[in-house]
């Protein structure tokens, strides 16, 4: 549009100019070689503008002619580039439908002419996977890790192929470099969290987790929390101070994570600070009741086994709908040899399916009162009873607490539960079973299993958990 008005306003003015010089006769003398041609004005504008015409053609005729080489040029190169494009997008497709052959046939075409397109170098890459082709897709990747805009896309692929070599020193090398050029990569970021636990390095990892704790939300927080508890864990024995700033993070982070607060407690108790291990240990067993907090609870202050039952029994409070305190508060009363107190706790948990561990209380009770065949009966009922609570992690169950799944790697805090797939509920009257409903025996059971690759649990074996200090009893 305003190239038109440009164009109806030059002739306008041309109009204007001739219409001018009609209205205002002139004449125009020209002296050459001594000679006088005289013309009126009109007629020397017209031969001015013819003139001015024929020098415009012949400049772009001799401009033309000047610059057809590199047009010729520019066309080929043109349909050249067309062509290697036209591979290029044939190529991805063959790799994507899997003709190793047709991808390597035009990732070589692409490559021959797109020597600085990153698409050549990401078909070439999966032309030589489908061949399987490892040193030239290693070599590839290399390439492309060298490049500024491929780089993060290479270190990938060599982590990828180091991981798949069982290199783990290069795969954590090359995840590394990802993340100092994107902080922000999840799988980076997961990798090296992976080959971190899988060295038990806790603080490294829970360093590498927290730049994605502020994005991650309220699991990325739980996750920390874990990192943070396993490094408590593992220093609590060398370095009972970083131990104890790791544990309050964690329990900062996520209050009901019950082996932070155990450590972080024990740390108080030796330090003759009973009273903020008594706030966490109360935090705590308000969300995740567990029988090792109240164990803890017991031991705040030296004593023997009465004290300790009082401590216990101020801690848990009532235990009619808690299990988890009906057991703390009748293994501490048996110690006690408080054996009235121990089955009044238990009562309200045996009417149906008492689970094995209060199965197994209630014969040592029966036994110290000195009623042997009770005894005897409890034990034959603690064979068949639903499994004790343990630590479940990815359906494998531990006795000890772990970080990390010990199937994949990833970070997955075990959870305090009944090893079950299937839990059987508890029915309004404690009438017998349908054949429709299954027994608990026929219930299906997870793995517990002490894995081939053992899981990444920083805590202490069971005898080691004992020894000298009671206190350490996770």
């Amino acid at each position: 549009m305003i190239k038109l008005v440009w164009r109806f306003a030059l002739l306008a003015a041309a109009a204007f100019l001739f219409a001018w010089l009609a209205d205002h006769p002139s004449t125009v003398s020209v002296h050459v070689a001594g000679r006088v041609v005289e013309t009126s004005l009109m007629v020397a504008a017209v031969i001015l503008g013819l003139a001015t015409m024929a020098m415009v053609f012949f400049w772009s005729v001799v401009k033309r002619v000047w610059s057809s080489p590199r047009d010729v040029k520019s066309y080929w190169l043109f349909r050249r580039n067309r062509k290697a494009y036209e591979s290029l997008s044939r190529g991805i497709i063959a790799a994507g439908a899997g003709d190793a052959q047709g991808a390597s046939r035009h990732s070589a075409i692409a490559e021959k002419t797109l020597l600085d397109e990153p698409l050549a170098k990401v078909l070439a890459a999966q032309a030589a996977q489908l061949r399987g082709d490892r040193p030239a897709l290693t070599r590839i990747f290399q390439d492309m890790a060298d490049r500024d805009d491929t780089r993060i896309l290479g270190l990938r692929g060599l982590f990828t192929e180091a991981r798949a070599a069982g290199d783990h020193a290069a795969a954590q090398r090359h995840a590394e470099a990802a993340l100092k050029v994107n902080p922000n990569l999840a799988w980076a970021s997961s990798a090296v969290l992976q080959l971190q636990t899988a060295r038990k390095d806790w603080t490294a990892a829970a360093i590498t987790h927290a730049r994605s704790l502020k994005h991650g939300g309220d699991k990325a927080a739980r996750h920390q929390a874990a990192l943070l508890a396993a490094e408590a864990l593992s220093l609590e024995d060398s370095n009972p101070h970083g131990a104890l700033n790791a544990a309050l993070k964690a329990h900062k982070l996520d209050p009901a994570l019950v082996p932070a607060t155990l450590v972080a407690a024990r740390a108080y108790i030796n330090d003759g600070r009973p009273r903020k291990a008594q706030s966490m240990l109360r935090d705590t067993w308000a969300l995740t009741p567990h029988p090792d907090l109240a164990e803890v609870a017991g031991h705040m202050k030296p004593g023997g086994a009465e004290p300790r039952f009082e401590r216990v029994r101020d801690f848990v409070g009532d235990t009619a709908d808690n299990a988890e305190g009906a057991y703390a508060l009748a293994r501490a009363a048996v110690a006690a040899r408080r054996w009235d107190v121990a089955r009044k706790a238990l009562e309200p948990h045996l009417a149906f399916q008492p689970q094995s561990r209060l199965c197994g209380l209630m014969a040592e009770i029966e036994e110290a009162e000195g009623d042997k065949g009770k005894a005897r009966e409890w034990l034959a009922r603690a064979m068949s009873a639903p499994r004790d609570p343990m630590w479940v992690s990815d359906g494998v169950a531990s006795h000890r607490w772990t970080a990390v799944s010990p199937v994949t790697g990833e970070i997955a805090p075990a959870e305090w539960k009944a090893p079950y797939e299937t839990i059987a509920a508890k029915p309004a009257s404690h009438a017998a079973e349908t054949e429709d409903a299954p027994a608990p025996s026929r219930l299906a059971r997870p793995r517990q299993v002490e894995p081939a690759r053992p899981p990444d649990d920083p805590g202490t074996s069971d005898d080691e958990a004992l020894g000298d200090d009671p206190l350490k009893a996770l």
